[in-house]
Formats: structure tokens, C-alpha cells, sequence
């Protein structure tokens, strides 16, 4: 049994005691966060917004993390221009915790 699930602008397939690394949530370490599903498989998949209303994704947030730098380099030649900038990415570590179609 699985689900695909969309957090972050991404879209996730995740199983039951899965770990995986998203987007920063606006929760604290240890709360459970509700997850938006897109597709439920079980015996049979489920894909109209009625039934996916009944599926429930439940996750525990485990830590908050960086993502490795991103290292940004312009440059225009003959101009004299350089510049040289970084970027690390907010990431929250979760843990699928259930997985259930409400029936």
C-alpha cells in the first residue's frame, strides 16, 4: 500500500515508515503534519478527489535540516564582472507514520 503525496510543490510517493526530506514545514520537531494526497493504491488505485478526500496521511516531523550549498557564479566576459553567491535549501526530515483510505 502506497500513496503519492504533494507537499512543497513536489509530489512524493511514500510508504509506510518511509523517511524523506521536503520542503521546510512550519512545524516543530515531534508534531504530526497532515499530507495532501494525490493517488492512493491499495487493491485497486484512487484518483477522484471524493475518494481521495477519505485518505489519510499522517507524518512526524523528525528534525529540521540545510540542504548542501549551491555555489552561484556570473560572469560577463571583457566587463570585469564576477560574482560569486551561495544558497542552501530549508529541508524537514519525515517520517510516514499512517497510510489509511478510511474505509
Amino acid at each position: 500500500m502506497y500513496a503519492v503525496v504533494k507537499t512543497g510543490g513536489k509530489q512524493y510517493r511514500v510508504e509506510k515508515g518511509q523517511t524523506l526530506l521536503v520542503e521546510k514545514l512550519a512545524a516543530d520537531e515531534g508534531e504530526s503534519v497532515e499530507l495532501e494526497p494525490v493517488l492512493f493504491a491499495d487493491e485497486d488505485a484512487v484518483f477522484d478527489p471524493d475518494g481521495l478526500k477519505r485518505v489519510k496521511v499522517s507524518a512526524k516531523v523528525v528534525g529540521h535540516e540545510k540542504g548542501d550549498k549551491i555555489r552561484v557564479f556570473k560572469f560577463k566576459p571583457k566587463r570585469g564582472y564576477k560574482r560569486t553567491t551561495g544558497h542552501r535549501q530549508q529541508l524537514t526530515r519525515i517520517e510516514i507514520t499512517e497510510i489509511s483510505n478510511g474505509a
